[in-house]
């Protein structure tokens, strides 16, 4: 799965081209490098989410294609 439509399901970002604009100004990092909004995410990886003055760590714990609302925070573990 896209890393933008990643952020979006798991609504760790509401928008996709939210997600898309803050992956091409280089504030999503996954696994310590700046990523492009095509990168391929795969469980495990460590997303840094670089938003504002908050910066937020993610692991991938599983990808799916559509979520509720209710369960998107099964997809991840918030590192800090």
């Amino acid at each position: 799965m896209r890393l933008d439509k990643y952020l979006k399901v798991s609504r760790i970002i509401k928008r996709r081209t939210i997600a898309n604009d803050a992956c091409d100004a280089g504030r999503i990092l996954v696994n310590g490098k700046a990523a492009r909004a095509s990168y391929t995410v795969k469980t495990g990886d460590i997303i840094t989410v670089n938003l504002g003055s908050n910066a937020h760590e993610y692991q991938v714990k599983k990808i799916a294609e559509t979520v509720k609302k209710e369960e998107a925070d099964t997809l991840y573990t918030l590192l800090k």
